[in-house]
């Protein structure tokens, strides 16, 4: 595939990297800063092309003649709306890919069609990481929560502890205990590496266990590893940005919800916008603010300000001072460990977030949702197995399926909406919603072909 990437900041240097990696894809990345471009060229086998990414002798230049995608991430909403529509009018570009962060444009869905602006997919980054706070907060104990089949099955990452009901018994007990055959154990980490879930594999202290569930069995299956079932009721975001004044409208609702804000007009903003959440002028770190405030009784703790440093450094202080659970936005590999010694809480990585939502829109065969696991080392697909005579997937059974080495099916639900246990004589139909958990991911391009 000839992709044409327009924009080298994080979630397009990321984007990137990884499509340029994968068998059969031509990546070309358009972008001002001549510095950006040299640094990823020197990371990855692509092409660069310094210009305005709006300018259709640029656009010329980096191949939209014969590009298959356009991928508009610049950090320009104006500008990636208008590269949409030039390469769609002067070279006749098939899928145009945005990310547009303004709510003044992305509230008029009207705007984007082919004979509007030809966005075919938006990317809103503040509305994608704000619902992944959103679901982690609803579930306590879990450290991430992705949807698939459109929300009826989930994953769920959660981190075992002592008392957890199946901590030292073998995966095989789980359905004896439960006596629900549907719910399944993606994958175990320990100790960073990846063991294969299989019936006698026991489940230890600190593992960190994959599970797929439907919403409602959620919070119950969480307990079983961690016994974390408490409720959030008090929240605390540190930063009034996009992010954090969106996930303090969500969350309002119902729980008792505090901001607090550095710069005195933003403040004001949100404070007028906000319903019955508390908005506090200060620093999210200055310790005597957060004991003013009682931080030890906060449920959650997440900081969401453009500073992944002013993030990490309010979350340690408000963890060390009390706080249950504290959250940090931070995108860096290096930040990411923190969560992993204990440091903090979860670490949650906006670039990861949106990169993932990107790649649904960019694999190959009918792929419908891409998530991101364990620090973007691992993947989760979701593909519809469609029925047609070179099939490699309909009519088999899940143990004749021929899946790469480090992949397996974990979930599928059928088009009617059920949910099938999953067993080596499971039999895929057509129209089947398949997920399949990747921890290679050199061999994506094999899975994509299998379903498509």
């Amino acid at each position: 595939m000839n992709i044409l990437i327009l924009g080298a900041g994080r979630v397009g240097t990321a984007s990137a990297i990884q499509l340029a990696s994968e068998q059969d894809n031509e990546v070309t990345v358009v972008d001002i800063d001549g510095g950006r471009l040299e640094k990823l060229s020197s990371k990855s086998d692509l092409r660069v092309v310094e210009g305005n990414a709006s300018h259709p002798n640029v656009l010329k230049s980096a191949g939209a003649e014969t590009a298959d995608m356009l991928i508009a991430v610049t950090s320009s909403d104006e500008v990636n709306m208008v590269s949409c529509q030039i390469v769609s009018t002067l070279f006749n570009t098939q899928t145009k890919i945005a990310r547009i962060r303004q709510a003044e444009y992305t509230k008029h869905s009207e705007l984007f069609s082919e004979g509007d602006i030809p966005v075919d997919f938006i990317l809103s980054p503040e509305e994608l990481v704000t619902n992944y706070i959103a679901e982690v907060i609803e579930h306590p104990g879990a450290f991430q929560v992705v949807n698939f089949a459109d929300g009826k099955i989930k994953m769920v990452g959660v981190k075992t502890k002592k008392h957890g009901f199946l901590v030292g018994q073998p995966i095989s007990h789980l359905h004896v205990h439960l006596g629900n055959e549907k719910v399944r154990i993606a994958t175990v980490y320990r100790d960073g590496e990846m063991i294969s879930p299989k019936g006698d594999t026991a489940i230890k202290e600190g593992d960190e266990v994959y599970f797929i569930a439907a919403p409602g069995e959620i919070d119950y299956m969480i307990t079983e590893f961690n016994q974390d079932q408490e409720k959030a009721r008090n929240i605390t975001i540190a930063g009034g940005g996009r992010v954090g004044y969106k996930l303090a409208a969500y969350l309002e609702k119902n729980n008792h919800v505090k901001i607090i804000e550095k710069d005195p007009e933003r403040a004001k903003y949100i404070a007028e916008k906000l319903e019955s959440a508390i908005v506090l002028k200060g620093d999210s770190s200055d310790d005597v603010l957060l004991k003013e405030e009682n931080i030890e009784n906060s449920d959650v703790f997440v900081a969401t300000t453009n500073s992944e440093e002013a993030n990490l450094l309010s979350a340690m202080v408000a963890k060390k001072m009390g706080a249950k659970k504290v959250m940090a936005i931070a995108n860096k590999d290096s930040y990411s460990g923190l969560a992993e010694t204990g440091t903090i809480d979860i670490a949650i990585s906006a670039e990861r977030i949106t990169t993932s939502a990107l790649l649904s829109h960019v694999r190959k065969g009918d792929v419908v949702t891409v998530h991101k696991l364990k620090r973007g080392n691992a993947e989760a697909l979701e593909a519809i197995a469609h029925e047609h005579d070179e099939s490699s997937a309909v009519g088999k059974k899940v143990e004749d399926i021929d899946l790469p080495e480090g992949s397996f099916i974990t979930a599928i639900v059928s088009h009617e909406g059920e949910i099938k246990a999953v067993h080596g004589s499971t039999m895929i139909d057509a129209d089947d919603h398949v997920v399949v958990f990747i921890d290679n991911r050199d061999t994506i391009g094999e899975i994509e072909t299998i379903f498509a």
